[in-house]
């Protein structure tokens, strides 16, 4: 039996022992249930696949992207990730478009799914490290240090885990040090005049508080559609999106002719903020940056 088939036979017997899982939602974009580390190698790894785009950008970081062999589509940073082999969407794994590459090593977000693909690829016998991903400065560098450690380059990510931390501590301090903060909306979608915003416990609520922002829309967890009249109510000064296609590409003339946002401060100053998702949410080793250029976006004045 040749290789290929090998690894399939492997993800069908996976598969086939699991039990039938139950329906559930996706997590929201950024937040993980807490999830100890798994297998790692007893080795120096060599032919690495990355699962989550910050788990690619600090592998990079560490400088060992040329032991990568495949990345998930959220992968896109640095330019040279997009040059690798795309097995799909973190949270749509297929086992069989993961292990085709041969990896030795797996690396991946605690959100990567669904869970019977995890645990088919778990089962296939390459050594999987599922990463913490606690969205604070500690986090980030235990997540660094993580990766260093699976990668066996735990000096390496010592220094990167310190540095990535001192940088998210001090763009942090410029946040916490506003006097007045402002009360800002991060909207996921506008999707046919629909607002799906974010509330407590998910990564966007974690910037927002990092660059010295309120959460207007903080009453509630995860990401959650809002009625025009809750936003209203919230009086957002500040709209923040991630700067994408589709409905993300709105005009602020067309954004804040929305019901849900009209008349309130955010639309009268047409202060709108979009910024890549990756380095907005991703949580990796560029989040001091994200953190600096969210707090000079939402105070201007003072950037």
């Amino acid at each position: 039996m040749n290789l290929a088939l090998l690894r399939r036979a492997v993800v069908a017997l996976a598969l086939a022992a699991l039990p039938a899982a139950a329906a559930e939602p996706d997590p929201a974009p950024g937040h993980a249930p807490d999830h100890a580390p798994d297998h790692a190698p007893d080795h120096a790894p060599e032919r690495v696949i990355a699962i989550g785009g910050s788990v690619t950008e600090i592998v990079f970081a560490l400088g060992a992207g040329d032991r990568l062999v495949g990345r998930d589509s959220t992968s896109t940073f640095p330019e040279a990730a997009r040059a690798l082999p795309d097995f799909g969407y973190m949270r749509a794994l297929s086992p069989e478009g993961v292990l085709a590459v041969g990896p030795d090593l797996i690396l991946a977000d605690a959100d990567a799914g669904p869970p019977e693909a995890v645990a088919a690829i778990e089962a296939s016998g390459a050594a999987f490290v599922r990463l913490p991903s606690e969205r604070s400065a500690e986090g980030v560098a235990a997540r660094i240090r993580a990766v260093a450690a699976a990668l066996d380059q735990a000096e390496a990510g010592a220094a990167l885990a310190a540095e990535v931390e001192d940088e998210i501590r001090a763009a942090a301090a410029r946040g916490a040090a506003e006097p007045a903060p402002r009360r800002a909306i991060f909207l996921l979608s506008v999707e046919g005049g629909r607002l799906m915003a974010a509330g407590a416990d998910t990564g966007a609520d974690a910037m927002l508080r990092l660059a010295g922002a309120e959460n207007a829309l903080g009453g509630f967890k995860g990401y959650k559609p809002v009625s025009a009249e809750a936003v209203l109510g919230a009086a957002p000064e500040v709209v923040v999106m991630m700067d994408r296609g589709g409905d993300h590409g709105t005009t602020p003339e067309a954004l804040f002719a929305l019901p849900g946002l009209v008349g309130t401060p955010a639309a009268e100053r047409r202060a709108l903020v979009r910024m890549d998702g990756l380095f907005l949410l991703g949580f990796g080793p560029r989040t001091g940056a994200a953190v600096t250029a969210l707090h000079d976006a939402i105070y201007p004045e003072e950037g």
